[in-house]
């Protein structure tokens, strides 16, 4: 799709990009609240997110962050038709930590649908 004011491309370009780390690791994070995960199992369930669209590029870089900074843990499972698997699952702060950016997010959008209703949206 054509940008709407072309000159504002690379900023628009720049705040997606960050908006998208941020909401990347709360999906990530919701999608081990349930149960643990394979990797790859993980990358299929959040291209199937609309808006989501992580590849394994992303994703692995993102779990291995999250790991150094005790939210998730992993363990390697031995397959007998391929390379061992690991299993991703979050930790007692990963799950806190769950809760409280859901409840931000919630707050933020709760907040942006306020602002936009004192308006017209473009």
């Amino acid at each position: 799709m054509p940008p709407l004011v072309p000159e504002l491309t690379p900023s628009f370009e720049s705040w997606t990009s960050q908006v998208r780390k941020g909401f990347l690791e709360l999906c990530v994070l919701n999608a081990l609240v349930a149960a643990e995960q394979y990797g790859y199992d993980l990358v299929k369930s959040l291209v199937a997110v609309p808006g989501v669209g992580v590849t394994e590029g992303t994703l692995y870089p993102l779990l291995s962050r999250l790991r150094l900074q005790g939210l998730i843990e992993s363990r390697l499972v031995e397959s007998t038709g391929g390379p061992a698997r690991k299993y991703y699952r979050l930790t007692q702060s990963g799950r806190a930590m769950v809760g409280m950016m859901n409840r931000y997010f919630d707050d933020m959008l709760s907040g942006l649908q306020s602002l936009r209703s004192w308006g017209t949206e473009i």
